[in-house]
């Protein structure tokens, strides 16, 4: 077996921490070269020989003594004997990622149970080389961060998840607003992850938390970003969800079965805006001459369209949109307060319709636009335009 006359590695990136020589017959005239931020440690018979760092060496008995007592080598001459060369990288690399698993966080802004997912990066430097490899590397050829990310992945998890969950409970933080306190929670993970590291042998350079989201790999996360996302779009345009799912029925009722009538659009989407059964609410008579729209109203109690469904929850609406430019306002007013247009509000959802409209653009109701007082309906006692066959309020049959 020949003589290594020569031991020296050069790394190919910053993610290799340890590196051990492939050869292990070496003599004490061998030159070993060390380079900058490195440092080699020669290990025989299971005891460290020496350790040496940057700079160009040449082995011998007097910078490594234990080999007369190992190996019985005299002073001078050129001795082959049997070690194993780790070299550490002592640079700190700061590209080492890191993502927990999924964590279930009692939110503080909604209130519920939500599953989290945070990612981040760390950097880590060899403090103490002989401990690094001693717990660490043992019998391995080498030793990089994707390696050391693998070893202790469960460790990183536990201590990550804890403290992310720890910090949003005490500080009452939810996650609208995690991403603000992102400096502050990376601070206050890093003493105890440092203290860790130590143990083996790292100083902990760097930690940082990057992101801090729902985890939407599950279904129940995707549901709940969904619900968020919905929640967002109705706070910007200005809806409930019940106007919503309204208007999708009164859409679908008129676009799939025109032999439903009026009366049908009108009961569903009312089932749906007021959140009552069809046999319950909707079908009860409001009480007779009781305000409907609004004091300015042009269509007052007293007769007219106004006096349609007065207590009916389909009408449970403070503002509409403007038929002229579909600009909100108060239901309180007979003019638009924005384009002067007049308020011509519908007898079943008091949504506003243009003068020259037949039917309401929500809920397909019929429009009329004069009421005869005395053509009322008998059962709930309410006006009715003319040629209505069935009561938009009782559904009772009219003569």
């Amino acid at each position: 077996m020949a003589i290594i006359d020569m031991v020296e590695w050069s790394p190919q990136n910053n993610s290799e921490f340890a590196y051990r020589f492939p050869h292990s017959n070496l003599s004490t005239g061998t030159q070993l070269i060390v380079h900058e931020s490195q440092e080699a440690v020669f290990f025989s018979k299971g005891q460290i020989l020496g350790k040496f760092g940057p700079g160009s060496h040449t082995l011998s008995t007097q910078n490594l003594p234990l080999l007369r007592n190992l190996f019985g080598i005299p002073f001078g001459g050129k001795n082959p004997f049997m070690a194993e060369v780790w070299f550490v990288n002592k640079t700190a690399p700061l590209n080492i990622d890191w993502v927990t698993t999924p964590m279930r966080v009692l939110d503080a802004d909604y209130g519920q149970m939500l599953p989290l997912v945070a990612t981040g990066r760390y950097g880590l430097k060899v403090r103490d080389a002989e401990r690094f490899l001693v717990k660490l590397v043992g019998t391995m050829q080498s030793f990089t961060s994707r390696e050391l990310t693998d070893h202790f992945k469960g460790a990183m998890i536990a201590k990550t998840n804890s403290s992310i969950m720890a910090f949003m409970n005490a500080n009452h933080v939810g996650i609208n607003s995690i991403a603000m306190h992102l400096d502050d929670l990376s601070r206050f993970i890093k003493q105890p992850m440092a203290e860790f590291w130590e143990d083996y042998g790292f100083n902990l350079e760097g930690f940082y938390i990057t992101e801090v989201n729902l985890d939407t790999s599950s279904e129940e996360g995707r549901k709940i970003s969904e619900a968020m996302s919905e929640r967002s779009a109705q706070a910007i345009a200005g809806y409930t969800w019940q106007q919503k799912q309204s208007f999708n029925v009164a859409e679908q009722a008129a676009n799939s079965n025109a032999s439903m009538g009026i009366l049908g659009v009108a009961m569903m989407t009312g089932a749906f805006a007021g959140g009552n059964s069809m046999g319950g609410a909707m079908m009860q008579p409001p009480a007779q001459n009781q305000y409907q729209f609004g004091a300015n109203n042009p269509y007052g109690a007293q007769g007219g369209m106004g006096g349609y469904g007065a207590s009916n929850p389909r009408v449970a609406r403070k503002e509409v949109f403007c038929s002229n430019c579909s600009k909100k306002f108060s239901i309180d007013s007979a003019f638009c307060p924005h384009c002067g247009n007049r308020y011509n509000p519908c007898p079943a959802c008091g949504a506003d319709n243009s003068q020259n409209s037949t039917r309401c653009v929500t809920c397909g109701t019929t429009l009329a636009s004069e009421v005869a007082a005395d053509n009322i309906c008998f059962k709930c006692h309410n006006p009715v335009p003319f040629g209505t066959r069935f009561c938009p309020i009782c559904g009772n049959k009219l003569q």
